[in-house]
């Protein structure tokens, strides 16, 4: 752990316990279901959010597996309730959260919910299975540290199940406490069936001793004040021990170093390539002064008269390269009166951390004389002086100029380049719009097929319409009682007359047609068609009906254009008549042999 700190992460990762599943103790959801949260229900009001918190969800099988039920619960009740419930779904593994927000599961979870469920509520997905939105959306994941973060309140529901085991008994009564003032009255709680609150359970009343389900009562008040949102751990003031001072023995490297900075070195100023001062040795005093308003540390405004006009060109220079630029003689403004420096500036190269930043040294200088016999006169001393103070000004200003010259030949070079650059993004343009023309013509033929064959679909949907209309007629002119049902023996469609003899209703559509009740006196139905679909062979029956009606019973498989079979087709033909006049027939032919034979 001290060599490779990632393996703190993985240590911490291993001490985390995932364990969980849907429906983990069915026994619990199932008195969820069936009693605690439908007398909730009935007694909250009409439109009412519930509020549910789930901490310690790992992946979120449980914050699931309470939507579910809350799902299934809400659909027994009255509809005009509308209700609805909001969970809070909290743990300390940010990764396990994740998972959890992705809703998606293994086929595994196949042996842990009702196959119904698993159809209703999940969607098959690649290897495994996914939660409907519908669910999805009423959990909210985040994580969360139960012992410092802040808890959720105004709750109705919190499912904290096999959590507090691990924890001391200490930690467990402080929990259980926070617990009880994040419930509101009437409130329930959830523990894990290992779990127990202890002696110190007052607060709460216990609906089921066995599988741990709790309601917070409604007049209870804690006993004690709870720290949260830090952690629970009471903190004492610690005594600071006196430190005895360590005295380091200092190198006289460092020492000289520093004495030769601040004695001898001159002056000097460390920027960046934009002129941001970074520091400052020595006394800079006469070559940069603060300017006023807000404070700018930056050396082209900090500089004095004489080095502002210097700067800018001496910038360009040594950024272009790592040599030295010197400038000698530097008149420089300093509080009323002039002074002559020596200005060197250098890019530097060397160490990393502060490669390519620019350091200005300044020495100073005496003022230019001109050393004259004692007996010349005083004013000639000053124009000589004065001549050879503007000669070095006209020298200076020569070499801006020619400095100034040499950027404005660099200027007019990049300006050509760019130029060049403009001129071929401007073709590439030109191209690139001919493109978009040509681009929105084909978009324009597209859209006028698509038009031409979504009147042509148009036409074919109306046709549709008019063969089904023209097929439902047909079917219930013939007065023949017909039934259509897929491979799974679910009602696909049926004819009026259909509805005589099974006990059919538009909603009935997609219900497994052995559900149905009948008046045929047929019980061998169902394994007759289940043979059909087996064995691809037509079953034909007369049966007769509970009122005393007789019918043909054809059982056929159904065939579509591309013949296959997609289900059974079950045609039921009126034959009473016949059968009366066959009966008839029948019992006079035997009345006509009895005389005969007399």
């Amino acid at each position: 752990m001290q060599e490779n700190p990632s393996e703190i992460e993985i240590l911490f990762k291993e001490l985390l316990i995932g364990v969980t599943s849907f429906f983990r103790d069915p026994a619990v959801w199932k008195y969820m279901q069936e009693k605690a949260l439908p007398e909730l229900l009935q007694q909250l009001p009409n439109g009412y959010a519930l509020r549910a918190w789930v901490p310690a969800c790992s992946t979120g099988e449980e914050a699931y597996t309470m939507a579910i039920v809350f799902s299934e619960v809400l659909q027994n009740l009255d509809k005009n309730k509308n209700q609805s419930l909001q969970i809070f779904a909290t743990d300390l593994d940010a990764d396990a959260i994740e998972l959890a927000r992705k809703g998606y599961f293994k086929k595994n979870i196949e042996s842990e919910l009702n196959p119904q469920l698993l159809k209703k509520y999940f969607k098959s997905e690649g290897d495994g299975y996914r939660i409907n939105n519908n669910i999805r959306e009423m959990v909210v994941f985040a994580p969360q540290n139960i012992i410092k973060d802040p808890p959720f309140t105004k709750l109705n529901l919190l499912s904290c199940r096999n959590m507090l085991i691990y924890m001391e008994p200490e930690l467990q009564y402080k929990i259980i406490s926070l617990f009880n003032y994040s419930l509101l009255p009437e409130g329930l709680m959830l523990l894990g069936t290992s779990e127990t609150m202890g002696n110190k359970n007052e607060g709460f009343v216990e609906l089921d001793s066995k599988l741990k389900i709790f309601k917070r009562l409604p007049t209870h008040k804690t006993g004690e004040l709870i720290n949260f949102p830090s952690s629970f751990s009471p903190t004492f003031p610690m005594n600071p021990e006196k430190k005895i001072p360590i005295i380091k023995e200092e190198n006289i490297q460092s020492i000289t170093d520093q004495i030769l900075l601040q004695r001898f070195a001159p002056a000097s100023v460390l920027v960046t390539s934009d002129g941001d001062i970074i520091y400052i040795t020595g006394r800079t005093g006469k070559y940069l002064e603060p300017v006023a308003g807000k404070a700018n540390w930056n050396i082209h405004a900090m500089a004095r008269e004489g080095l502002q006009q210097i700067l800018p060109g001496a910038f360009r220079k040594v950024n272009q390269n790592y040599d030295a630029v010197e400038y000698k003689n530097i008149k420089v403004g300093s509080n009323g009166g002039t002074q002559f420096v020596n200005v060197t500036i250098q890019r530097i190269e060397k160490p990393d951390t502060i490669k390519n930043m620019i350091m200005l040294v300044f020495n100073d200088v005496k003022a230019i004389t001109n050393i004259q016999n004692k007996t010349t006169k005083k004013h000639n001393e000053n124009d000589s002086e004065r001549s050879q103070e503007l000669e070095l000004e006209l020298q200076h200003s020569y070499a801006e100029i020619q400095s100034t010259r040499e950027e404005m030949q660099t200027s007019q070079e990049e300006l050509k380049s760019i130029n060049e650059e403009l001129q071929s993004t401007n073709e590439e343009l030109q191209s690139t719009n001919e493109e978009l023309t040509t681009s929105k013509e084909e978009m324009q033929s597209l859209n006028e097929e698509l038009q031409t064959v979504n009147i042509e679909l148009q036409d074919k949907v109306n046709a549709y319409v008019r063969a089904n209309d023209d097929m439902k007629n047909l079917l219930n002119s013939v007065e023949i009682a017909t039934l259509f049902l897929d491979k799974d023996m679910n009602i696909r469609r049926f004819t009026e007359q259909a509805t005589k003899l099974f006990k059919l209703r538009n909603a009935d559509i997609g219900r497994p047609f052995t559900e149905l009740v009948n008046v045929l006196n047929y019980p061998d139905l169902e394994k007759d068609s289940r043979s059909v679909i087996d064995k691809l062979q037509s079953i034909t029956k007369d049966v007769n009906t509970n009122n005393d009606e007789w019918f043909t019973v054809r059982i056929m498989p159904y065939r579509t254009i591309d013949d296959r079979i997609d289900g059974l087709v079950i045609t039921l033909t009126d034959i009473t008549k016949a059968k009366k006049l066959e009966l008839e027939l029948l019992e006079a032919n035997k009345i006509l042999k009895a005389g005969k034979k007399k």
